[in-house]
């Protein structure tokens, strides 16, 4: 990915619009300039779902499909994701689903002919949490569930270690005011077990995953 010259803003919180809402901000989103991620990205990807959603999913950035289509968890990760969810029992026309970064990330592929993921820094994640700490207002959720170390990090903190707090529900420590503190479960991003090229190892991930939305959906039903 080449190095963007582009300016920046520093935070998505200079595009904010005057009057807050879902809509509102996923129109100003398209004209963030908070990193320099948007000078290489085909769409920004906002959240979508449900406004009431008890579950809101927290993702690390769109792939290669979300920033062509402009949608959150619609390329080979949403399928997995769609798979899960259904084999757990959660409808996900009632999940509100984001991303702790907003644009696309690439590089590359050795011979030129694909966009490969590569990994947000800090900067870009802190540049684009606003957006995300808004959604989380507005949603205003009992339950998070992050997929992937970057989505936990966004806000959990740099520290945070997904392999010592798999399977446990945590409250986490916001900087929004929300009508009550939500339980967020961190799990891992369904692209990691899409990875995985051994199929014993990568059938054992998958049980694991859905086991995190087995937890998640019996923590649904008792609310």
């Amino acid at each position: 990915m080449p190095t963007p010259t582009c300016e920046t803003t520093g935070s998505a919180a200079r595009h904010f619009p005057r009057r807050i809402s879902l809509p509102t901000l996923a129109k100003a989103a398209q004209k963030c300039r908070g990193c320099s991620l948007y000078c290489h990205a085909t769409h920004v990807v906002f959240g979508e779902g449900s406004r009431t959603a008890k579950l809101l999913l927290v993702g690390e950035q769109p792939g290669d499909q979300e920033d062509r289509a402009g949608q959150p968890f619609v390329g080979p990760s949403g399928r997995l994701l769609d798979e899960t969810l259904l084999a757990a029992g959660i409808e996900r026309s009632t999940v509100y689903v984001t991303n702790a970064v907003k644009h696309f990330k690439w590089k590359p592929s050795p011979t030129g002919k694909r966009r490969l993921h590569s990994k947000p820094n800090w900067t870009e994640i802190a540049a684009c949490r606003p957006w995300l700490l808004e959604e989380l207002k507005l949603v205003a959720p009992p339950l998070l569930m992050t997929l992937g170390a970057t989505a936990a990090q966004s806000l959990l903190g740099k520290s945070f270690k997904l392999t010592q707090h798999r399977h446990e529900f945590l409250i986490p420590e916001l900087p929004v005011h929300l009508p009550s503190p939500p339980l967020l479960l961190a799990t891992v991003h369904p692209s990691s077990l899409l990875r995985m090229p051994d199929k014993a190892a990568r059938d054992a991930a998958r049980k694991e995953f859905l086991k995190d939305f087995q937890l998640v959906a019996k923590k649904l039903a008792s609310l």
